[in-house]
């Protein structure tokens, strides 16, 4: 009796099939390049395995990768003796897709065929492309290990369903038949397929073999293109070895390739990607580069060999120095570890700084797509501090689009000779922060400003406090003083200044404990009023971020400063109602607050007060 199962697939599964065929049909020959990458997955995995358990290999430690072609019967057959799959391993793997974030993954699509090819590559399903060329795919496979009756025959036309049945099979791996589609026979010629092998898959380092005319023939040159030197690999090889490491469908942005010789031997491959992963901000996703030991497969996303903020870099490490029995909690206590993830740390933030000197746009490439995850280096990157910081960039007052960025050392060349500071302003998005009442002052007086508005840069700044001799200030603490950049701040003279003390009093028992001092302002032009943090506390755009993550908060109370010479300043300080002055103190603290990116206690208060004053 028969256990053929009839099964149907994940939702996302069927939805991401129709667009792999409809979207990647232009470039449909990259589905041998996925199941032969695939296949060699599985071999490494078993050559992983069997290091603890010597028996998986069952006798044949050949590992190899065979392409059959059957022209009368019109199939395309791909055989591995990898790892193999279990039954759950199967329906795990290729009835239904285990990335976190699929659903947000989906909503990303557009219906625009090109940019959606693109995001199926970074989602990286690289087994349902067989399915641009093929009817019907049977896949057949047994997990090294398990019994001969215990191999699964796995079978589907594409359309939303597939069949699963118990089968016998002697030999471990899997065998992948493609049933190929009318219009696709020249993938049943040889010379195409060799064609296809060595453009895309030279460099797997397992023979990849198809029957000639007398004897088995090896396509590719089966040797680990880290281990070869760098004149003898081209550019096209490097970027086919990237696709296959990182299941990415696009070209990369930079790479850089060496062998490490002295208390370590090692040979890195590092890749910097042209795009980020759809995943890139999940929390639970491990994010890292394949780790080799004498050639030997070890580990997958082994994240201990670069600090979290790099975890965009791909690529390969083999260690010579290693033990081939690593765990990732060996990893963790592992000095040999610590030189290779600074020695790798080193390299990719060489490669960034010949990037950034050398092509101003592709930096900015870069920057866009892995600016605020490299930002979070303020709190890991201690050795290459000064490399790091010279890589950051940020938005500024001498710009006028959001996408533009200057460099630290950009900011420094600008600077007024007596300047002492690099300023900045944050605040919750970049429009708030251009328009930030803070920088009246400066706007007027020519002198630049950052504009940090992404999430991550109240992390940098409370860790990068100086550079280059240069303090970072906000320009939204304390008292401000720029006399020594020759800025005639606002001076009030000392019976000007009399004259405002009853109405500073005035306003500061209005605010009560909304405030913790009331006082002429040296930083406004324009605005009748702006809150200011005191030195040291935190601002109000970090509070906030605080607040929105469910952390508790230091208590600390703004600073209101009044511009004395502001209409609005002035008509309140003929008004003889106590009342007004009260209900116009409190819109002064509203309107700041809102100019801040804050959040009202009473915003029915606030219209109320806003409609009194208008009528």
């Amino acid at each position: 009796m028969s256990d053929k199962q009839s099964m149907q697939f994940q939702a996302e599964v069927k939805q991401l099939l129709h667009l792999m065929i409809h979207s990647l049909y232009s470039n449909k020959e990259i589905f041998l390049r996925e199941l032969i990458s695939n296949a060699s997955d599985a071999c490494d995995k078993l050559r992983f395995e069997a290091i603890k358990t010597p028996e998986l290999w069952e006798g044949d430690t050949e590992l190899k990768v065979r392409i059959e072609i059957d022209k009368e019967a019109r199939t395309l057959t791909l055989i591995d003796n990898g790892i193999g799959m279990s039954r759950d391993e199967v329906i795990n793997n290729i009835g239904t897709i285990a990335h976190s974030g699929t659903k947000s993954f989906l909503n990303q699509l557009t219906g625009d065929e090109a940019k959606d090819a693109q995001l199926i590559g970074q989602f990286g399903v690289g087994f349902y492309s067989a399915f641009i060329v093929a009817e019907r795919v049977t896949l057949t496979t047994r997990r090294a290990g398990l019994n001969h009756n215990e191999a699964i025959l796995w079978e589907s036309h594409g359309d939303g369903n597939f069949t699963l049945e118990t089968i016998d099979k002697a030999e471990r791996g899997t065998t992948i038949v493609l049933h190929l589609k009318e219009g696709e026979d020249s993938f049943l010629e040889p010379w195409q397929i060799k064609s296809l092998v060595r453009r895309y898959s030279d460099h797997i380092q397992l023979p990849i073999v198809m029957k000639g005319e007398t004897e088995e023939e090896t396509l590719n040159q089966a040797n680990a293109l880290w281990a070869r030197a760098r004149q003898e690999i081209t550019d096209e090889q490097y970027k086919e070895f990237y696709k296959h490491v990182s299941h990415d469908f696009e070209e990369p942005l930079a790479w850089t390739h060496a062998k490490v010789e002295g208390k370590q031997e090692y040979t890195q491959l590092l890749y910097i990607p042209s795009h980020p992963p759809f995943d890139l901000y999940d929390r639970e996703q491990r994010h890292g580069i394949k780790l080799y030991v004498r050639r030997v497969f070890i580990m997958e996303e082994a994240e201990k060999l670069l600090p979290h903020y790099l975890r965009f870099v791909r690529g390969v490490i083999d260690s010579a120095d290693l033990p081939l029995n690593v765990s990732r909690e060996i990893l963790q206590e592992s000095k040999d570890i610590d030189a290779i993830r600074l020695g790798s740390t080193k390299k990719i933030l060489s490669l960034l700084e010949d990037i950034a000197k050398d092509n101003e746009e592709r930096y900015q490439q870069f920057w866009n797509s892995f600016g605020q995850v490299f930002k979070e280096g303020a709190a890991e990157e201690h050795a290459n501090r000064d490399k790091w910081a010279k890589l950051l960039r940020f938005s500024s007052t001498h710009l006028d689009d959001a996408k533009q960025t200057v460099s630290l050392d950009s900011y420094i060349s600008r600077m007024k000779p007596e300047q002492k500071a690099i300023y900045y302003v944050t605040a919750d998005s970049w429009t708030a922060a251009k328009n930030s009442p803070h920088l009246e002052i400066f706007k007027r007086h020519g002198i630049e400003v950052l504009l940090l508005s992404d999430r991550v840069d109240e992390w940098v700044v409370s860790h990068l406090h100086e550079f280059e001799g240069k303090t970072l200030q906000s320009v939204a603490k304390g008292d401000l003083d720029l006399s020594e950049l020759g800025v005639d701040t606002p001076k009030i003279e000392t019976a000007d200044n009399e004259k405002l003390k009853p109405l500073i009093e005035s306003i500061k028992n209005a605010l009560g404990e909304k405030v913790k001092e009331v006082r002429i302002s040296h930083r406004l032009t324009e605005s009748p009023a702006c809150l200011v943090m005191e030195e040291g506390a935190i601002s109000g755009h970090l509070e906030r971020l605080l607040k929105a993550a469910g952390q508790e908060v230091p208590q600390s109370k703004p600073i209101l400063e009044i511009n004395p010479e502001h209409r609005l300043i002035t008509r309140l300080q003929l008004e003889n109602n106590e009342m007004k002055v009260k209900e116009w103190s409190l819109l002064l603290f509203e309107q700041s607050l809102i100019a801040e990116g804050g959040v009202l206690e009473d915003p029915a208060g606030f219209v109320k007060r806003l409609n009194e004053l208008m009528l």
